[in-house]
């Protein structure tokens, strides 16, 4: 026979073991899948994901703790395989780190997991959400760029570089993106003198060739229009058209960080701390379909001047004005 003492504390054992188990629920560890289209040593690629965790632990969220994170770091010939191991995983949440192939092939793999691309510029085009501000399906995040603004590389390159007459602009292929990039360059070229040639490139052998090939030629610049591609190739690309002394504007701070001339885009490491942003919302129960599509709301102007020296180009006050950084 239990005692009137016993009994009391049997009750209360019986009623706090409900809220143990919901406080052992809520702390339940939760996965995230990461694929990033970048060698796993990449500098940028490893500041970008460092941002992003950095900015998860400021939301409560940490590594081995309430969280665990599988991160992914693929090329062209492994992208879909690395993908498809992700989605077998039964993650929470899906991040496509790395432009428009990340999210293709997450998307390919998967309908329903939740997907957070942290760089695309055109997601409405390419097929991955209905709207911006009603994305419908599984997948949300930030974009990186408007076609319009592409036009402002070559106004740059043009005040940087005022006889350049003749201007290759490097694109991928393989990203309908790419083709949108060019065709807002190809707006405001007439008024600026500028006769283009679009220059489609999928490896490091074809882009050696191309600016070689076009290198052939006087008074040429390039712009390297927005790619995971260009990113991944991109201190070959520094490297090469510095080699041909050729003028470039690129699309963002990474390249000139290598060595390129100039660059202008969005902060794309603050891109990745707004990524973990939604990330947090999702795995506190909201859905991608009625997350909007973000914009940028950090931009960045960059120069190295030790390229610009090295080109003979003096830098205009203009720029140096109002450039965010100069690199010595």
């Amino acid at each position: 026979m239990i005692g009137r003492r016993e009994f009391i504390t049997l009750l209360g054992g019986t009623a706090a073991w409900p809220l143990a188990a919901r406080a052992q629920q809520d702390e339940r560890v939760r996965r995230i899948g990461v694929l990033t289209y970048l060698a796993a040593n990449d500098a940028e690629g490893q500041a970008r994901h460092a941002a992003f965790t950095q900015a998860l632990g400021q939301l409560g969220w940490s590594d081995g703790r309430n969280l665990r994170i599988d991160a992914r770091w693929a090329n062209a010939a492994d992208l879909q395989r690395h993908a498809a191991e992700l989605v077998a995983a039964a993650p929470d949440v899906l991040v496509a780190a790395t432009g428009t192939a990340t999210v293709a092939s997450l998307l390919q793999a998967t309908r329903s997991i939740p997907i957070v691309f942290a760089i695309v510029i055109d997601p409405v085009g390419a097929g991955f959400v209905a709207t911006m501000a009603q994305p419908g399906g599984n997948a949300t995040g930030f974009t990186a760029y408007e076609y319009s603004m592409s036009g402002k590389w070559l106004e740059l390159l043009k005040e940087i570089a005022p006889r350049v007459t003749r201007v290759a602009v490097l694109r991928d292929p393989a990203v309908a993106s790419g083709i949108g990039q060019f065709g807002a360059v190809q707006i405001v070229a007439p008024a600026l003198g500028v006769q283009l040639t679009p220059v489609d490139v999928r490896d490091a052998g074809e882009i050696e060739h191309a600016v070689a090939a076009f290198a052939k030629g006087s008074n040429g610049g390039v712009i390297v229009t927005a790619s995971a591609l260009g990113t991944a190739h991109r201190e070959l690309i520094a490297t090469v058209v510095a080699r041909h002394k050729l003028p470039a504007v690129f699309s963002s701070r990474p390249y000139v960080s290598v060595g390129g001339l100039i660059s202008y885009g969005p902060d794309l490491i603050d891109q990745f701390r707004r990524t973990a942003s939604y990330v947090d919302r999702i795995l506190k129960g909201e859905k991608p379909a009625d997350l909007p599509v973000q914009a940028p709301t950090k931009y960045e102007l960059v120069i190295n001047l030790k390229t610009a020296k090295a080109l003979g180009l003096t830098v205009p006050l203009t720029l140096q004005t109002i450039a965010d950084e100069m690199i010595e």
